[in-house]
């Protein structure tokens, strides 16, 4: 299988990389070895658009290890990590196609070359390859199995699809499987959000005000560890039980307009376009700066920003760019640094979660896979994963950690689910 990679002499370095990650991955190792030992994905084609990275990588292995064969391409080009496709694209059976900070025509171009594969499994990162197989006039491969979606924003977009009646294969949720929300979104975003900041800016947090704008589950794992490191948390939000949920957590909770012109660092986790705009822009304080951990780069609209920069636009620091606001009659002039061109912080600009998260995220594509493979019975359109693969993964993971826990007598399960 042909790959396009940055750089193939960078494989020793990136098997390195792999390595030190699947060291802190027991549960995706426990999977590889059982998959390696029965094959349950012999003969399978997996086209996979994920961020490349070390991580990732493990997952490519254990599905390698299963029989199946797995391209992939780069769900984002600043996340990538061009000694780990190396390494990928050297093993067998795998094709990669990411370059680090590669443009849209090349990610276009990805994405078609994975499409071309005529994969029986998709696993995305936004529902793009799902997306790109739908929209193809022969429409999806010949015994086309179904995919899985990492985001909430792939599924937002999947479940449009379905709505409009084009869904035509089964999606597996894997976003919103309960271990899935909270490692990944709660402990690893949060974590690792606060840490691409850090790496970029290298600011002190303890004393600052800090604007979360989103109070999901990542939302509220980047509070809980900005409020950690000593800084004054105030939470946006426009549902009310989650502005509620914060309130009773002792965060400050207002609108966002409000929250502009007293934040000192902002951080979007909405999924949703233009959070921060125009309006928001312009009551801010010199300094301030914007980062985004939602999913794409559309949080913090960065047309507008760039046309209240009147003052001219420059790089400050690696993956720090600076947008002047010219003085006028009301207010001197005033500087907002926008972090990692507004793509996703923990990523662009850190290492993303730590392995021990993306473990059990991983953990659970793989047996999302296994699972849409086995099934000969699932209906299209997007559907939870199965009770018993997170339950499977939990358990796994306790295991991992040397921790046992009880289990219901015979009695108890009895008295549990009779009616009387």
């Amino acid at each position: 299988m042909s790959s396009s990679v940055a750089d193939a002499s960078l494989a020793g370095a990136g098997r390195d990389r792999i390595d030190w990650a699947d060291a802190q991955m027991p549960v995706l190792r426990s999977l590889r070895e059982r998959f390696a030992a029965t094959r349950p994905l012999e003969g399978v084609t997996v086209a996979a658009c994920l961020h490349v990275t070390a991580e990732t990588a493990n997952l490519v292995r254990a599905l390698l290890a299963g029989g199946a064969r797995v391209g992939i391409c780069a769900a984002n080009p600043l996340s990538t990590q061009d000694d780990v496709a190396a390494a990928l694209a050297a093993e067998p059976g795998a094709s990669v196609h990411a370059r680090r900070g590669e443009d849209m025509d090349a990610y276009v171009a990805h994405v078609r070359a994975l499409v071309r594969t005529d994969p029986h499994v998709t696993l995305d990162d936004g529902a793009d390859l799902l997306s790109v197989l739908h929209a193809r006039t022969k429409g999806l491969p010949a015994g086309f199995l179904g995919g899985t979606e990492e985001t909430t924003t792939g599924l937002v977009r999947l479940r449009s699809l379905e709505l409009a009646g084009n869904l035509k294969c089964p999606v597996l949720a894997v976003n919103e499987a309960r271990t899935e929300r909270l490692f990944n979104d709660h402990y690893g975003t949060g974590q690792s959000t606060l840490d691409g900041i850090l790496r970029a800016t290298n600011l002190l947090l303890a004393g600052r005000t800090v604007v979360i704008l989103g109070y999901g589950w990542t939302g509220k794992g980047v509070a809980l560890r900005a409020r950690g490191a000593g800084a004054q948390v105030i939470v946006c939000e426009v549902d009310p039980m989650r502005a509620l949920e914060a309130r009773m957590e002792g965060f400050q909770v207002m609108p966002a307009l409000e929250a502009a012109a007293r934040g000192e660092i902002f951080i979007t986790v909405t999924g949703a376009p233009a959070v921060l705009s125009t309006e928001h822009f312009r009551a801010m304080s010199d300094g301030a700066v914007l980062a985004n951990a939602g999913h794409f780069d559309v949080e913090i609209d960065l047309p507008a920003l760039a046309a209240v920069a009147t003052g001219g636009v420059r790089e400050v620091l690696p993956l720090v760019t600076q947008y002047e606001l010219a003085a006028d009659a009301a207010r001197p002039a005033r500087r907002l640094n926008l972090l990692a061109e507004g793509r996703v912080v923990n990523l662009a600009a850190g290492q993303g979660h730590p392995a021990a998260v993306m473990d059990m995220s991983f953990a659970t594509q793989a047996l999302a896979t296994e699972h849409l493979v086995d099934s000969t019975h699932l209906r299209p359109g997007v559907q939870p994963v199965p009770d018993a693969i997170d339950r499977e993964v939990a358990t796994l993971k306790l295991r991992s950690l040397g921790v046992r826990i009880d289990a219901l007598s015979a009695e108890q399960q009895q008295y549990l689910h009779h009616w009387t």
